[in-house]
């Protein structure tokens, strides 16, 4: 039997195209399936509840997501490099102490947040009912996160997308229910959806895997947070950077605002992160740890408008496709979706320029601090400043000004510091876990 060249060219050409990763085609679809699902329901929530309820919805979330970050310490990462080259004898020990040293912090920054409420209402401008919603389902997501990296960096890729698409389904579900039957407008129902949603998938997820108490260590816990802090630093300057604004609009402006504000800004964010956290978590961020970080980092730079131009106009078009369904309280303004459309251009940028940083090890992370450090002042003073003059249209401009100072002051600093004469890729500190 022969067989035919140009089919046996196409192969070839498919075959070179995944690298040897086909592996990931049906997880990845799967898991953007359950990524656009609870999108979608986001969405579905907004149109529902409207735009004042969905406003305190959108500010329980921003504050989530910023306590997560203390919360988590970025152990899931760590658990996505120390879980697949681990031996299968030493991954019982590893699981049990990132579970319960996160658990033990959460449930510590829970307890914080509690006692500090009086100072804390007052410095985000929320009542207690809000911080406590906020500290909850911190904690949810914080779990939700690390459990995912469990299975993930044991490799069990289909069954995590399966969890994740049947999670997704039933708070959809759950959502629908509770507007199109039982008339619920109140966003607090919705958020203790969530909450429940995220703890039965890591219920889910931990029960097929090996939870031995006696196994947790107190020196392999340091060593796992010494591995993720300075992962943990950028993920805190970034989760300030891009939430902070939410509670500025919410002190400097109404509910209604921050609603709209969030389908302007919120939505093309996760349409982005539906891709970057599931197409570049499975296939990008394998083959940037073994490139080279100046070639890498030279190319983003030179295609980074175009990837910046493409962006843009995907977000400005696939927005008239979700004000569409939105209601008469969400009003479409070409204008204000252009401008978010150049805030989401450049976030995407910035986010290649982090992906390609955080694979080079601690020399990459540092630069990236460095980063921060320099250009988070201006940012934030000009998310504080625009905001409260122009209130949801300064939030927008501030959102592309923060990216655009964030993407220069990263661009010089890859430019100056990995230079094709001295690679960092030769010699590059790695994350290795002390054991």
């Amino acid at each position: 039997m022969t067989s035919h060249p140009r089919s046996g060219s196409v192969h070839d050409r498919v075959a070179r195209l995944l690298g040897g990763r086909g592996w990931a085609v049906w997880p990845t679809l799967v898991s953007i399936a359950a990524s656009g699902t609870a999108a979608a329901t986001t969405l579905v929530i907004a149109r529902g509840i409207g735009a004042a309820a969905f406003g305190r919805f959108t500010l329980v979330l921003s504050i989530a997501l910023i306590v997560t970050v203390g919360m988590l310490l970025n152990l899931n990462y760590v658990m996505y490099q120390e879980l697949p080259r681990a031996e299968p004898s030493s991954r019982p020990a590893l699981v049990t102490t990132a579970l319960f040293t996160t658990l033990a912090l959460g449930g510590g920054l829970v307890a914080a947040g509690l006692l500090a409420s009086p100072l804390l209402t007052v410095l985000l401008g929320v009542d207690v009912r809000t911080l406590c919603s906020a500290l909850a389902l911190a904690l949810s997501m914080t779990v939700n996160q690390l459990t995912e990296s469990f299975l993930r960096g044991m490799k069990r890729f289909a069954f995590v997308a399966g969890l994740k698409l049947a999670v997704a389904v039933a708070y959809l579900v759950t959502a629908a229910y509770c507007l199109l039957v039982a008339g619920i407008r109140d966003a607090e129902i919705y958020l203790v959806a969530l909450i429940v949603t995220n703890v039965v998938f890591a219920v889910v997820a931990v029960a097929g895997l090996d939870v031995v108490p006696r196994s947790w260590s107190a020196s392999l816990a340091r060593s796992l947070l010494r591995h993720g802090a300075y992962m943990s630093v950028i993920a805190a300057g970034t989760a300030v950077l891009f939430g902070v604004d939410v509670i500025f609009l919410n002190h400097w402006a109404s509910g209604s605002d921050v609603g709209v504000y969030s389908v302007y800004n919120g939505f093309p964010k996760r349409l982005l992160g539906v891709v970057f956290t599931e197409g570049i978590g499975l296939v990008l961020l394998p083959v940037l740890a073994t490139t080279d970080k100046v070639a890498a980092l030279r190319r983003i730079g030179r295609v980074a408008p175009a990837i910046a131009a493409a962006t843009a106009a995907f977000s400005f078009a696939a927005s008239v496709v979700f004000f569409l369904l939105l209601r008469a309280e969400y009003p479409y303004s070409p204008g204000l979706m252009a401008l978010s459309a150049v805030g989401i251009g450049a976030h995407t940028v910035f986010n290649l320029y982090f992906f390609a940083l955080s694979m080079d090890g601690v020399r990459g992370a540092r630069v990236f601090i460095a980063c921060l450090a320099i250009g988070s002042p201006a940012a934030l003073a000009c998310q504080a400043a625009f905001i409260s003059w122009w209130g949801l249209t300064g939030g927008l401009v501030a959102f592309a000004l923060t990216n655009l100072i964030l993407v220069a002051v990263v661009a010089a600093a890859a430019a100056r510091v990995y230079r094709p004469e001295t690679p960092a890729a030769a010699g590059a500190d790695t994350l290795e876990v002390e054991r």
